[in-house]
């Protein structure tokens, strides 16, 4: 055999490597450039540009505000109380002509009140079956928030408007004008602040977890 055609061999199977290197690292430009326009739309989609108290500032020039609605326990009510809130709240809202957002946030249940209270129970008492019950009561509610299947729904509404000089004022009048609708049907609202905005928004933007209804 040649002594140069192993040779041959090697520098052609170089070229043919350099050049389906070449091919690869070509292909993959499109799918970065795809990565880079995905990460920009995701920053576009938050468009978040600050929080400062009870307003949220956007980046497109907006101010918005939220309204927490406060849970009641419709069980607590008669059919015929029930129809009543739905009367009174339903004329309430058909009066606003402004556009508005509703949404229905779904999160963990904040347990830890709940285990702090059973861990004091737990260390002051000396009875050892209250002693063990406590415990698996602590054991079987931590297990049910880690597994995350205990949820609450929270009830928040969205008001916006263009952002302007002195704007502020004319958002919060509004919001307080609904929540003295809410309060005619006995359902009492909040302005949510600062720290809970950004938990909201942490939560919106989680998909699998936020309902929207206009």
């Amino acid at each position: 055999m040649n002594p140069i055609f192993p040779i041959i061999m090697i520098i052609l199977c170089a070229i043919a490597g350099a050049i389906a290197f070449y091919f690869m690292k070509r292909n993959n430009q499109p799918a970065k450039t795809q990565f880079s326009q995905q990460q920009i739309t995701a920053n576009e989609f938050v468009n978040v540009k600050d929080i400062n108290g009870r307003f949220l500032y956007t980046r497109d020039g907006h101010i918005i505000v939220y309204l927490k609605i406060n849970p009641i326990s419709i069980d607590l009510f008669s059919d015929n109380e029930k129809e009543q809130i739905c009367r009174v709240l339903t004329a309430e809202i058909s009066s606003i002509r402004k556009p508005f957002k509703f949404l229905a946030v779904s999160r963990p249940v904040d347990i830890t009140p709940l285990v702090n209270e059973y861990t004091e129970l737990l260390s002051k008492t000396n009875n050892q079956k209250q002693k063990e019950l406590l415990r698996n009561e602590i054991m079987v509610i931590s297990n049910y928030a880690m597994s995350g299947e205990v949820i609450e729904r929270q009830f928040y509404i969205m008001l916006w408007n263009k952002y302007r000089e002195g704007i502020e004022n004319d958002l919060l009048k509004e919001c307080r004008e609904f929540v003295q609708k809410f309060e005619s049907a006995n359902i009492s609202c909040d302005i949510i602040k600062e720290q809970e905005i950004v938990r909201l928004c942490n939560l919106v933007n989680n998909s699998a977890y936020v309902i929207y209804d206009e």
